[in-house]
């Protein structure tokens, strides 16, 4: 499958600006911000996405506009506490296509939830093996995460098997964590930092198959959760596969809680996937005696 990349953009109106990022290769478009009059703010992202033919708008809104997104026939698949400076982030979405709006495996995933919330909520992170080195990557890194993507994941919603995409988003700040073994990145995660809105994703977890019975993820993204803190950064939310147990067990006992499940959200591993949010105030953590 080609990966067409994103962009991002700004429109600028005379009663409203928008910040779009436009997504062709997940056939979608997310408005990431806004200001100004939202219903015609709303009006100009509809045109846009059907001019570029797209079958899903997200919003990042609002909830002081929430009925405004009701009145205009849009559907609340999830939220972020804190998202905005402090202040929650509901995603509201519109589709475009009957296909894209629904989704064989919801009760499934609704199962998988109610599963992972009967475990406990904290367990034990037992360090791994001392073959397995824990690094911040740096840019030198680049081919070596780019060789660890392109082996977990046959498809992906960004180009993380590209070295030179990896250091574009080094640049622009994104933190990357990973664990290597004989001088083999074989686990990863990174967090994307906003730090207008004082925000963090983290994302892109992946760990080749035959390293996973040692609970490196939790450890990477414990380690990522502290570098965010010590920049001043609470809100740290996660966007992970509705069909993957691991990887939501893996948030709920980190202390996330699920928000929502984003609808035939983006092509990842060998199709399109529905996405679970999971959220974490990470001024809520125990003071670190590191």
């Amino acid at each position: 499958m080609n990966m067409k990349l994103a962009t991002s953009t700004t429109i600028k109106e005379e009663q409203f600006s928008l910040e779009i990022f436009q997504d062709p290769f997940n056939k979608r478009i997310r408005i990431d911000d806004y200001q100004g009059n939202v219903n015609q703010a709303l009006e100009r992202a509809e045109q846009l996405a059907s001019n570029l033919l797209a079958e899903k708008l997200i919003v990042k809104g609002r909830r002081e506009h929430f009925s405004s997104f009701l009145e205009k026939g849009y559907r609340l698949e999830g939220c972020i506490d804190h998202y905005f400076l402090g202040s929650d982030c509901y995603f509201f979405t519109k589709y475009f296509t009957l296909e894209r709006q629904t989704s064989p495996h919801l009760l499934k995933e609704d199962t998988t939830i109610n599963e992972i919330y009967n475990l406990p909520r904290k367990v034990e992170i037992k360090p791994p093996p001392v073959q397995y080195k824990l690094i911040k990557a740096t840019q030198n890194d680049a081919e070596a995460l780019a060789l660890l993507y392109g082996q977990v994941f046959q498809v992906y919603p960004t180009p993380l098997n590209d070295p030179e995409y990896i250091k574009d988003t080094m640049s622009a700040g994104t933190i990357y964590y990973c664990f290597k073994r004989e001088d083999q990145i074989v686990s990863a995660a990174s967090a994307e930092v906003n730090q207008f809105y004082k925000n963090a994703e983290l994302t892109d977890c992946a760990t080749l198959v035959e390293h996973r019975k040692y609970g490196l993820m939790k450890l990477l993204l414990q380690s990522l959760e502290q570098e965010l803190i010590n920049n001043g950064i609470y809100c740290s939310y996660s966007i992970a596969r509705a069909l993957s147990f691991g990887m939501n067990a893996a948030l709920y006992q980190l202390g996330y809680h699920y928000r929502g499940r984003l609808i035939n959200n983006c092509y990842i591993f060998d199709k399109i996937e529905n996405m679970n949010i999971w959220v974490k105030n990470l001024s809520d953590m125990p003071i670190s005696r590191q």
